[in-house]
């Protein structure tokens, strides 16, 4: 019975699939401008929507198929669900593979979704996503050099090196010598997705739409509006190196006490198009590379600490954030100046790369947001709701919301104890959110529905640097939290000062400041005893 049920869950995938294609491959030749994009776009679509119904059927049988008739809770049935999960994540990789582009982006994605997903869907993205993508052959390259700057890369630079040091879902890097002698870092598009954004994103549209007609839990057409707003933006290097630009200006301007530590690398206007962005040359370790940063004499918490102060700095008091901060766009080097730590040890800079994707937080939202965070640190249980409910969570969903940003049942997030948001890393804790993941799906799933989708993107952001504060320190520490929970603080107080005008209510802004310096204080005392204990005991 469940089998039969299956192959009618597949032949709709595949009818909708199949109709949907050729309507679609029609209309485009139909109303294409371009007669060979449209012909290489019509070659295209079928192909990647018969992948991804092939693909999808064949998960949806095989946990259909493989769990059928085991009972509920038993070893077996966890075994064998183990092994599906295993299966199906590897499906989904090759199915990323083959289709390139957006796909490896989705990808990257999945494996940050700790809240929704199962642990073997993110340990298989994570671990291949971000450093196992395609590459374009030089030859490739050399088109898209022609194109761009009339030249291939030997006649524009005194040296190019024909093997990419990296590639994305989106472009590949090249290191080169400029004819002054300037080494150089120069990103190249890769020429396929020229070809197929369009077709990328027609069947990602597809898959979405034809998911929610046979599975109506399964609601995310959202992500089909944030992909069409934010990959044209992806595709242009020159809006890349603006963002970069304002990003280092907005920290001089907004956040100069930490200005120094944070570095963009310096475009080169003259080499760059929409296509091609030629950069600044940067040495360091990648954030995630421990070993390296100790040997570059800097202390992994001191980084985690530098990356929570300058993400907070972007999200609740410039408004304009990176939301792609997953460990290959985040680089680790020795504060130039020299400067050390009390403890001898060398200050770091974190060095931001790939600014394509930013998002801005207008004025309401960020002050919502500050706030919402500010009362997460400080377990102010009404103020997370009203805030929650202001950023579109509702009143039914609030708890959910506060929930996945911070990844911690709701005891613990309304815990007044300093330490309540630490995330451990350890297997029960992991176990734990796997448990929630799976009971609270289609909650967590209406819950990504309603929420705006700039707040979607923070959400990603949160999961990026969450994976990157556990690969610095096995978990997070009590250190970032307060770094989060003094920013965000600051902010709502900044905020405040802006809105009152008269005598007043500017005296109950002063008070509310002075009152949060007495609570931070209170808060860091906290952090001393608690280090005090665990060095006394441990």
């Amino acid at each position: 019975m469940a089998t039969r049920s299956l192959w009618r869950t597949r032949g709709k995938l595949a009818v909708a699939a199949a109709a949907l294609l050729t309507g679609g491959a029609t209309a485009t030749v139909a109303t294409s401008e371009d007669p060979a994009t449209a012909l290489k776009l019509c070659t295209a679509v079928p192909v990647r929507l018969y992948r991804n119904t092939v693909t999808a059927a064949s998960i949806a049988f095989d946990y259909e198929y493989s769990l059928w008739g085991l009972s509920e809770g038993s070893v077996e049935k966890a075994k064998v669900k183990h092994e599906v999960h295993l299966r199906s994540a590897r499906k989904l990789q090759e199915l990323c593979f083959k289709n390139g582009g957006i796909y490896i982006k989705l990808g990257q994605h999945l494996g940050q979704l700790e809240y929704l997903v199962p642990e073997e869907y993110v340990q298989t993205m994570r671990e291949s996503m971000l450093n196992k993508c395609p590459v374009s052959s030089y030859d490739q390259v050399c088109e898209v050099f022609k194109k761009e700057l009339g030249e291939t890369p030997d006649k524009i630079f005194e040296e190019f090196d024909p093997v990419p040091i990296a590639s994305a879902s989106l472009a590949q890097v090249h290191v080169a010598r400029t004819l002054d002698g300037q080494k150089v870092a120069v990103k190249v598009q890769h020429t396929h997705m020229t070809d197929t954004a369009t077709a990328d994103r027609a069947t990602v549209e597809v898959l979405v739409n034809t998911l929610h007609g046979v599975f109506p839990s399964f609601d995310y057409r959202w992500l089909i509006d944030e992909i069409r707003e934010s990959l044209p933006k992806e595709l242009d290097f020159l809006v890349e190196a603006k963002n970069s630009e304002k990003c280092l200006e907005n920290f001089r301007k907004l956040s100069p006490h930490i200005a120094e530590y944070v570095y963009a690398p310096k475009v080169h206007w003259n080499l760059s198009t929409s296509k091609l962005l030629t950069m600044e040359f940067m040495d360091g370790a990648h954030v995630n590379d421990v070993k390296t940063i100790q040997k570059l004499g800097i202390q992994p918490n001191e980084v985690a600490t530098l990356v929570s102060q300058v993400f907070a700095e972007m999200m609740f008091r410039h408004g304009f954030v990176h939301c792609d901060p997953h460990a290959a766009n985040l680089i680790v080097r020795p504060l130039p100046s020299g400067k050390r730590t009390i403890l001898g040890k060398r200050k770091p800079q974190l060095v931001l790369l790939d600014h394509g994707l930013y998002k801005e937080l207008d004025f309401t939202t960020r002050f919502n947001y500050a706030s919402l965070w500010k009362a997460l640190i400080f377990s102010d249980a009404n103020a997370i709701k009203e805030n929650s409910v202001k950023l579109g969570a509702g009143e039914d969903l609030y708890a959910l919301f506060a929930a996945i940003l911070t990844m911690k049942p709701w005891n613990r997030i309304i815990d007044p104890s300093v330490d309540h948001l630490v995330i451990k890393g350890n297997d029960s804790e992991r176990a734990e959110r796997q448990m929630y993941a799976s009971q609270f799906f289609p909650q967590i799933s209406e819950l990504l529905r309603r929420l705006p989708r700039v707040i979607l993107l923070m959400l990603k952001t949160n999961d990026c640097l969450r994976s990157v504060n556990s690969c610095l320190l096995q978990g997070s520490s009590v250190e970032t939290f307060f770094i989060i929970g003094k920013v965000s603080s600051e902010a709502v107080v900044e905020a405040k000062k802006l809105q009152r005008k008269s005598l007043l209510s500017r005296l109950d802004v002063l008070l509310e400041e002075i009152l949060l310096e007495v609570r931070l204080l209170g808060m860091q005392i906290a952090l001393w005893l608690l280090h005090l204990r665990r060095a006394l005991t441990g």
